[in-house]
């Protein structure tokens, strides 16, 4: 079969400081170029049908899966990052298929049951390099995947990987020390080893397209766990009028409509609490732009802050919602009781796998030194940050006789 006659997709004129996938830095591994999509959209293409990507479907976000039907999990987290991404990108002319790529890509290194999933495997990690969910999220994209008969991983290229790694900010300072964030513990191991190989320039922001998507988590989270609370009754629509902010669209929703009901008030507050925080962040970033004057992607990388951000007025208001749901919402009883036993268990399977790794799968436990207890430790890690919230639990009772309740 010969050449594609046509192309499939049509060039979008871009900001000077765009990302340029004809210019990309390309891919660990060599490949041809596709006649059919860009670079940034195989790079998207690759994640979303990752399996890492589909198991996300069973992951917790805050409630895990058995709670109910419309909570959200890490899937449905990342498509709603994606498309407030993609809304971002476009209205400041950057590239949004990298933008989607990075946003769907965020969270493939999480645990089962969420942060507390994480916060237990970095404790049973102590002393072999600790567990970091954006470390795990590159060791699944250059590693732990195996699809491709050229290589392991999905081979995604520099821009993404680097904006996976980079997307919250620099991880070194300029002098080559850890930022703030790591300087207790140091940049991860699995950062560190392939930065050795294919430099993710550490000490440097991610492009505008990285710092699109990571903005829009904060977005996303902050508007799906109010709407989440309400559904799960942990709070009421009068209570979150403590937050000022909050307060006003509640108010202004109550003029409009004062017959409305409950579940549209919600509803109608999550879909303004969206708006007004994509709109302030384009507003902010392009005030940012034009003062910087970006003649590159590299000049943004290259930056003293941020180009992508809230306004000061802003992220006030996004602090103030952050403190509202923190005791309300993540410090819940029945979260943290839910909480607290979901870490027994991946603390009670790390213990057992690390003891008896024949326990695991055999692709698994292959190869595994006796005495490597860093390498077994890791191996453990891998395979149950890879696991979903019920495949964890089936995998607690087929090896203890009681399972610690998640209700």
């Amino acid at each position: 079969m010969g050449a594609l006659p046509v192309r499939f997709y049509r060039e979008r004129v871009l900001s000077p400081f765009a990302v340029d996938q004809r210019t990309t830095r390309g891919r660990l591994v060599a490949e041809a170029t596709s006649p059919t999509r860009t670079e940034y959209q195989r790079d998207r293409d690759r994640i979303v049908h990752s399996t890492a990507f589909r198991r996300l479907k069973h992951k917790t976000q805050v409630f895990v899966e058995h709670e109910g039907d419309h909570f959200r999990t890490r899937l449905t987290h990342s498509i709603e990052v994606a498309q407030i991404a993609r809304a971002i990108a476009r209205a400041l002319a950057l590239d949004e298929d990298l933008a989607e790529a990075l946003a769907l890509a965020h969270d493939l290194g999480h645990t089962p049951f969420g942060h507390a999933g994480e916060d237990v495997l970095h404790a049973c990690m102590a002393g072999f390099g600790g567990f970091d969910h954006n470390a795990q999220a590159l060791r699944i994209v250059t590693r732990l995947e195996r699809r491709y008969a050229a290589f392991d991983g999905l081979n995604l290229t520099w821009e993404t990987l680097e904006g996976l790694v980079k997307h919250n900010g620099p991880l070194l300072n300029s002098d080559g020390s850890p930022t703030e964030k790591y300087r207790k513990d140091g940049v991860p191991g699995a950062i560190v080893e392939f930065d050795a190989k294919f430099p993710l320039d550490l000490a440097t922001f991610a492009s505008a397209e990285a710092q699109c998507a990571a903005i829009s988590d904060d977005i996303a989270y902050n508007a799906h766990d109010i709407d989440d609370g309400l559904r799960a009754g942990l709070f009421t629509l009068d209570d979150l009028k403590a937050v000022p902010f909050l307060a006003e669209l509640i108010d202004d929703i109550d003029i409009l409509w004062p017959e409305l009901d409950r579940n549209r008030r919600g509803h109608e507050l999550v879909r303004r609490v969206i708006t007004t925080f994509v709109e302030d962040v384009i507003c902010e970033s392009e005030r940012r732009l034009v003062a910087l004057a970006p003649a590159s992607a590299a000049a943004v990388r290259a930056a003293a802050e941020p180009v992508v951000a809230f306004s000061d007025g802003m992220a006030k208001a996004e602090a103030g919602i952050k403190a509202f749901l923190y005791p309300r919402m993540y410090r819940h009883p029945r979260v943290m009781r839910v909480r607290e036993n979901a870490g027994q268990i991946l603390e009670a399977l790390f213990r057992r796998f690390f003891a008896e790794p024949a326990l695991m799968p055999g692709e698994w436990h292959e190869g595994l030194a006796a005495g490597d207890e860093a390498r077994r430790a890791r191996r453990v890690a891998d395979y149950l940050a890879g696991m979903t919230d019920r495949y964890a639990v089936d995998a607690h009772r087929r090896l203890f006789d009681v399972t610690p309740p998640l209700r």
